[in-house]
């Protein structure tokens, strides 16, 4: 800028072209972008989001949900499983499955806990009763460290409704 007045901008100034001053470079080379500084980039093309804006779920994350379905059975009846599966269905197979699984078991369940305590006052009821609740707590937790693992498990005694 020797040889102007002040205030005067050369004809072939940068900053004339955009109407304003250029971005700073950052002592970067002319045209490149800003570094990161240590902050992870965009992602590539394609990567993470699945159609519709859903992210997919890490395999942590499935084994938890599975199990929370599982688990969250045995003291929320079927209300548990139902919003796990509802939730996750269409997100992971896996939980798709195993959201499947439990809210059937729990369904069957709450029919023989009806069943139960129809059938009370003969006494047989209070057998149906212990009986199934014994049954919720085993096969829950034996579920449950299945999808912990990663496997997929089939209750034993369910009415299969959802599918």
């Amino acid at each position: 800028m020797t040889g102007q007045p002040y205030g005067e901008q050369p004809e072939n100034d940068p900053t004339q072209q955009t109407g304003g001053t250029p971005p700073p470079n950052y002592g970067g080379q002319p045209g490149t972008p800003p570094p990161n500084y240590g902050q992870p980039g965009p992602p590539p093309p394609g990567y993470g989001a699945q159609p519709g804006g859903v992210a997919p779920l890490t395999p942590g994350e499935e084994r938890g949900w599975s199990v929370g379905a599982h688990l969250g059975g045995v003291f929320l009846s079927f209300l548990v499983p139902l919003i796990v599966w509802l939730v996750f269905r269409e997100r992971s197979r896996f939980l798709d499955h195993h959201g499947k699984e439990a809210l059937n078991f729990q369904i069957t369940l709450a029919i023989a806990y009806v069943v139960g305590f129809i059938t009370a006052f003969i006494l047989i009821g209070f057998l149906i009763l212990l009986a199934a609740w014994v049954c919720a707590i085993i096969f829950s937790i034996m579920a449950a460290i299945a999808a912990n693992r990663g496997e997929y498990y089939k209750y034993p005694l369910s009415i299969r409704l959802v599918k």
